[in-house]
């Protein structure tokens, strides 16, 4: 396995060589964030790997947010379109609006609600009833029941799909694809992991089977499906890479945008003040709790491909743990969703780079041409997709990778007019000076 982004991990080679070139793809999920970091490092390994078209692999694996981007890679949107999507709209496109996906669950909510009534007078008369031995407390856990399973609706997700995949050259049916996609979501009544493409599941539409693999409890509810409710994949497994292998892949791409950040530096970074995440307060620490939890996993999973998959290559993208401005960007900033983007692109890159003497054999070998020559260039994700004036300030890096610079915000290019414009410049205000208590 070769892990790009982390000198702890040297290059290594799982198994033998099988020489075939079937090469796959998995993607990890990570919310509306995680989905834009990996649109930007799709689009750095578009440019550099010369002889993969992303949209003719052997295999594609999704998994949360990482079944969106596979599916429609599977579906012939390049990555280019989908970083153009995330801030324009296209003619015959349907723009990428992250807020979209973030509607209350009305109906969930009202009718959850709905039942606090009965459920009171339930534990009421439950404790009534033998007040010896139950507290009123106990009765009143019932109460419970009414609390909503999600707090949004996952159907805008899957009413976006259904638009896009409409179109000429695209399907909803996993059946008409011309290549073989999973989208992996978790059976909640048994625990058990369900790949979508699989023969016993391809029946059910592309766009739903998203809608199932991104459904993590609390935020959105469980979406049903013949009778089963299915919720976020990445609750059994973090990568699910497995299913690539499994189909056949015999170098795998994957790219994981969930790591736990590394607070050391982040005070001499000028990042934060004290370097404590608890200053921060409940949702960064069960963020860093979180992101821990299914990076060790993946660690475990990953180890065990060496002996379960003879001959196969595996290559991880993830991003840096002391890659601060990531962790603690508000993405659903204007601004920010379009740095978070040049961020991993350019990220990327300099991971590339610096693996490069490893990496280009392991292409060359499966006929793929590793285009040094590209990262070296001074590149910047806007300009490359045909939009320059979009280009944040990134600045600072060698061979084209552009950084960051201390705490220096990224140049604010024009925002959208009227209400949405006035809330992304208070989101960038808020932003900046969250970093600056911290």
């Amino acid at each position: 396995m070769v892990k790009a982004g982390d000198e702890r991990f040297p290059a290594r080679k799982v198994g033998k060589r099988r020489g075939s070139s079937r090469v796959g793809l998995a993607l990890a999920g990570g919310g509306p964030e995680g989905a834009i970091y990996e649109i930007g490092a799709l689009r750095a390994l578009d440019e550099v790997l010369e002889g993969l078209d992303f949209n003719d692999l052997h295999v594609y694996v999704g998994v949360s947010a990482g079944s969106f981007l596979a599916a429609n890679l599977a579906n012939n949107l390049t990555p280019g379109q989908m970083c153009r999507a995330i801030v324009k709209h296209e003619p015959g496109e349907h723009p990428f609006v992250s807020q979209k996906f973030l509607k209350p669950a009305v109906l969930e909510l009202v009718g959850r609600g709905a039942t606090i009534p009965r459920l009171l007078w339930q534990a009421i008369a439950d404790y009534a009833l033998d007040p010896e031995d139950k507290s009123l407390f106990d009765s009143l856990t019932r109460l419970g029941r009414a609390l909503p399973v999600g707090l949004f609706d996952n159907r805008p997700i899957r009413q976006y799909l259904e638009k896009i995949y409409s179109l000429k050259g695209r399907t909803d049916d996993f059946r008409k694809l011309d290549k073989r996609l999973f989208i992996v979501a978790v059976d909640l009544d048994s625990g058990e992991a369900v790949k979508f493409g699989d023969p016993d599941y391809d029946h059910v539409p592309i766009s739903t089977a998203v809608q199932a693999s991104t459904s993590l409890p609390g935020l959105y509810p469980p979406v049903e499906i013949d009778g089963r409710h299915y919720v976020d994949g990445v609750l059994k497994k973090t990568l699910h890479g497995s299913a690539a292998l499994d189909a056949g892949a015999e170098l795998l791409l994957c790219i994981n945008p969930i790591v736990p950040v590394d607070t050391r530096r982040a005070v001499e970074a000028g990042v934060m003040r004290r370097g404590k995440l608890i200053d921060r307060g409940l949702p960064t620490v069960i963020s860093q709790t979180f992101r821990t939890l299914i990076h060790s996993r993946l660690e475990v999973g990953l180890s065990r491909y060496e002996d379960l998959y003879d001959g196969a290559d595996v290559v991880l993208l993830e991003p840096r743990r002391d890659d601060y401005r990531m962790f603690f960007t508000n993405i659903f900033s204007f601004s920010s969703r379009r740095w978070v983007c040049e961020h991993a692109y350019q990220a990327t890159r300099r991971d590339l780079y610096a693996r490069r003497e490893e990496l280009a054999p392991l292409f060359a070998k499966r006929g793929i041409d590793f285009r040094v020559d590209v990262l070296e260039e001074d590149r910047d994700l806007w300009s490359s997709v045909g939009h320059p004036e979009l280009s944040v300030s990134l600045e600072g890096g060698p061979n084209g990778a552009r950084v960051a610079r201390g705490r220096k915000s990224p140049k604010r290019p024009a925002a959208p007019a009227g209400v949405l414009g006035d809330l992304d410049a208070v989101l960038d205000r808020l932003e900046d000076h969250v970093l600056d208590i911290n």
